[in-house]
């Protein structure tokens, strides 16, 4: 199997590591803070994602990435929750803002997703990795995650793992993507999803005690 990392931000990272460990091709997911070089070199929550790019290719992951969380929303490179791919090699580039470019022309809107090296990572307290896989069930996972599975099994259904959700029909009989501290977000083709604007895992290192654990 040929092995390639690549790093994403840009929502709660409980979020982000689900939607990537739903994902064929992907090897392992791991769960913390991101840091680039300045003025991106502040510590944001992301992952990094270990993938078969013969399976799975990082543009296709972009593009999960661009469509599960707000990317149109503008926000500080040194925030919590930048938006980010953080490549591993330079070569990766291309695929990245080619995935960019077409997800700017589909949403009519800006993308404020930034593509910077990765530098360096830390790791989540133990206790929140495999966030999702551990208690699916908790409300978090149903009101944050569950939507944005939905999304990946209906639109990407043949990179998607066993197990699909159930649509989510909330307020009115819309179905819902929600994220952790994300607006609206209209996205071409793929039916426009909800995102819910809220901070529910207030943690970094040096503070591992969210508000709200569940």
């Amino acid at each position: 199997m040929t092995i390639a990392k690549a790093g994403f931000g840009g929502g709660c990272h409980w979020c982000t590591e689900g939607v990537f460990q739903s994902l064929r091709g992907v090897s392992q997911v791991d769960q913390g803070f991101v840091q680039s070089d300045a003025p991106a070199d502040t510590w944001a929550e992301g992952v990094v994602v270990t993938f078969d790019p013969k399976v799975i290719q990082l543009e296709t992951l972009s593009e999960v990435h661009l469509r599960t969380h707000s990317a149109t929303r503008e926000r500080s490179p040194r925030g919590k929750y930048r938006s980010a791919i953080y490549l591993f090699d330079d070569h990766q580039r291309l695929e990245a803002e080619r995935a960019i470019a077409s997800f700017a022309d589909q949403s009519g809107k800006p993308v404020h997703t930034l593509v910077i090296p990765f530098r360096s990572f830390k790791a989540s307290d133990e206790r929140f990795q495999n966030y999702y896989r551990t208690d699916p069930s908790r409300p978090f996972c149903r009101l944050y995650i569950d939507p944005k599975l939905d999304l990946i099994r209906q639109h990407f259904s043949d990179l998607a793992l066993p197990g699909a959700t159930a649509p989510q029909v909330i307020e009115g009989g819309d179905r819902v993507v929600t994220d952790s501290n994300d607006i609206a977000l209209p996205i071409g083709p793929i039916p426009p999803v909800a995102i819910r604007e809220r901070h529910p895992c207030p943690i970094g290192p040096g503070n591992t005690t969210p508000s709200g654990a569940r």
